[in-house]
């Protein structure tokens, strides 16, 4: 597709300036290719869990914590060299999302991700409606989707070589998606400007010299700043509450479908219908409620939603309010909130985004999940299963991850703005 074919599309859904284009589509394609893979062989791992019995879920999320906290260090490693990051080396930016996001963020600012970031969610969600209906068809093959699941990697490893080249060449149009990182180093009030003396850049920090010990670094950097500290405690709560409806979904799920290959298909087929709708929320919504409503009403909308759905199950404990929840609460928490929340990386450093960022995504995210499921089958166990003391038991969680989510979007609003100022 050439590239003014390629514009007049994305002008349809999206304010694009030219100079933006590149980054932009191999963005879009790069997350398509990623979330292809990824729910190619989702359908695998909820029925696989399923299959080792749901008493031992909790333990798997747990496990998945283990492993995290042992596959971590390698990944913060890798980021801990700023040149390789700068420079095209796709497979090994793609160890998670997060590495990806944090590129993509590399070249945009607020005011660009605003308007750009529903669009490169939409490639996510296209790759995932794909991923989803392939596994619908080919659910009969099994664990041989994995192979083609290993295919659609290596093409988002190729696709993602482009956004970095995007960046290289907006620079030389002397249009810069984001402005300069020395100005945006310097985005600080005087509390702010103390952080970055810990933080500061690639070039300036110290411990960058010992690369081994990159995730203690990225840890350091976290529990430096009260802003990622707030963070990475508006997404550990944003974990605990999505496992908690993971948890419902799948008891249900398990109850009501007794064959394996029927529920690998229906768990394919709640994907789909869920991509469905966020890929319209993406395409024709996000950018346009970003650039009105703002960071904090979208990082707000999530935990909002989140609270509604957990008091309807507690009312409605059933398989008809799980599905209508669960659609409800993930297409608000991919059209709004996730946008949303990638924006909150755009007021930070670099050490922050390859460094700080990975350990929030993956290894805060995964502590939170381990939290969920420790408190789920304690709750379980205390309340002879019944789902709809549980979810009680989930709204304060759900309170206090509006009251996160409202100081931490005020905050980056107060950033985006010195930074402005100061360019």
């Amino acid at each position: 597709m050439g590239r003014s074919t390629f514009d007049v599309v994305v002008s349809v859904f999206v304010t694009v300036h030219p100079h933006e284009t590149s980054a932009l589509f191999h963005s879009f394609f790069c997350f398509f290719f990623i979330l292809s893979a990824y729910f190619v062989v989702l359908p695998l791992r909820d029925e696989g869990a399923i299959s080792l019995g749901l008493s031992n879920l909790p333990g798997l999320f747990v496990g998945s914590l283990v492993l995290t906290l042992v596959a971590a260090p390698f990944s913060s490693l890798i980021f801990s060299f700023p040149n390789l990051s700068k420079a095209k080396v796709a497979l090994l930016n793609l160890i998670t999302i997060s590495s990806t996001w944090a590129r993509v963020i590399d070249v945009m600012d607020t005011e660009s991700g605003s308007r750009l970031f529903g669009f490169i969610g939409a490639g996510a969600t296209l790759g995932q409606l794909f991923g989803s209906l392939f596994a619908i068809g080919m659910a009969f093959v099994g664990p041989f989707l994995l192979l083609f699941a290993a295919l659609l990697m290596e093409l988002a490893a190729q696709t993602s070589r482009g956004i970095n080249f995007g960046s290289s060449h907006v620079e030389e149009q002397s249009s810069p998606i984001r402005k300069s990182d020395s100005n945006h180093d310097n985005v600080t009030d005087g509390t702010q400007k103390i952080e970055h003396t810990v933080r500061g850049s690639p070039k300036s920090s110290t411990l960058v010299k010992l690369p081994i010990w990159s995730i203690f670094e990225g840890l350091w950097l976290i529990l430096s700043s009260t802003y990622m500290l707030h963070l990475s405690l508006f997404i550990w709560l944003s974990a605990v509450v999505s496992s908690f409806f993971y948890f419902q979904k799948v008891s249900v799920i398990a109850t009501t479908v007794t064959n394996s290959l029927g529920r690998r298909k229906l768990f394919a087929q709640i994907n789909s219908f869920i991509a469905v709708f966020i890929l319209v929320g993406q395409l024709f919504l996000t950018g346009r409620i970003l650039t009105v409503a703002g960071v904090t009403t979208a990082i707000c909308s999530a935990p909002f939603v989140g609270l509604l759905n957990l008091a309807a199950l507690a009312v409605w404990p059933n398989w008809v309010v799980v599905s209508i929840c669960e659609t409800l609460r993930k297409v608000v928490t991919y059209v709004v909130t996730r946008p949303g929340r990638e924006l909150l990386f755009t007021v930070v450093s670099e050490d922050e985004k390859y460094k700080a960022k990975v350990c929030i995504d993956v290894l805060v995210q995964r502590l939170g999940d381990a939290a969920a499921a420790v408190m789920y089958k304690m709750l379980f166990g205390t309340v002879n299963g019944n789902p709809s003391t549980v979810s009680l038991h989930g709204l304060p969680v759900c309170f206090f991850w509006i009251v996160t989510a409202f100081f931490l979007g005020r905050r980056q609003v107060q950033l985006s703005k010195n930074q402005i100022s100061t360019t």
